[in-house]
């Protein structure tokens, strides 16, 4: 495991890393963790310059590919963290904050300068419940929800960060939440990126497990720190016609959700008149 950045004084101002999904699909997502952070005291400055970490290139093979996209996205962070412009790079994903912190030393191992300055930026890139819990110390936001709330615990996050105490510790502060435990959360949903359009049968098999672990959960809310992720879930939960929604730990802090508790006694089912739509939800 990389040795983490240290701070000798709580971290004053920091690079939004924000990530393509919640760049071009999820912007709420990013404006959720710039109110949580500046809430702390921490200014943020997004570096409009950045584009694709290379996830999708290397996750697929295509190294080759992926290097120019990681040479850019070090040259865009590296010098504001060298020069002390920002403490730190903050991403509200942990997939995306895996593979620039733990896979770019990988990816440029053949390139001893810019590896190096890809283990120097990694030690300096934070996951955003990490950087709040470990680095800033913050635990309570004041966040409210009302309904049944459960926790995902994503691949990258869990599997390659080693991050689980912290979203956990963030959520058991919601107040008006039941927190209720999700059948094996620590269950990969089956999205995976690419994996989900090459092994669609198994991608589908592996979230319909999960979505049903949520129902027995009986949460209202399925809180999570990838939208990746998230998009998987929200689209079999919706298919399915299941009223419980996969959310960003951020909004979830940040208190930009609205929940309606299931009545007593509700099924939660997709009305008998209406045929299933996919072969796979047949039964389900």
């Amino acid at each position: 495991m990389m040795q983490k950045k240290q701070f000798d004084a709580p971290p004053r101002r920091v690079a939004l890393f924000v990530t393509c999904m919640v760049d071009m699909i999820y912007p709420e997502v990013g404006m959720a963790t710039v109110e949580l952070l500046e809430r702390c005291g921490v200014d943020v400055i997004f570096p409009f310059e950045q584009t694709c970490c290379g996830q999708p290139a290397f996750n697929s093979g295509f190294w080759e590919e992926a290097r120019p996209l990681a040479r850019r996205f070090i040259d865009i962070f590296e010098p504001l963290v060298r020069s002390g412009e920002v403490d730190a790079v903050v991403a509200p994903s942990g997939s995306c904050t895996t593979m620039t912190s733990h896979f770019y030393s990988l990816l440029l191992q053949d390139e001893p300068e810019h590896r190096a300055r890809a283990e120097f930026l990694g030690a300096a890139t934070f996951e955003l419940t990490e950087f709040l819990v470990d680095v800033l110390g913050v635990e309570e936001f004041g966040a409210r929800c009302e309904g049944k709330l459960t926790y995902h615990a994503c691949c990258h996050l869990l599997r390659e960060l080693g991050i689980d105490r912290q979203p956990r510790a963030l959520l058991r502060r919601v107040e008006g939440a039941e927190r209720v435990e999700l059948p094996g959360a620590e269950e990969c949903c089956g999205f995976g990126g690419l994996f989900a359009i090459k092994n669609s049968e198994i991608s589908v098999a592996m979230g319909q497990r999960k979505v049903q672990n949520i129902v027995k959960s009986g949460a209202d809310v399925v809180a999570l720190c990838d939208v990746s992720c998230m998009t998987h879930i929200n689209g079999l939960l919706s298919r399915q016609g299941h009223r419980c929604r996969a959310v960003h730990i951020a909004q979830v802090l940040a208190s930009q959700i609205e929940v309606t508790p299931s009545p007593p006694q509700e099924q939660e089912s997709r009305p008998s008149s209406a045929p299933p739509r996919r072969w796979q939800d047949v039964g389900r």
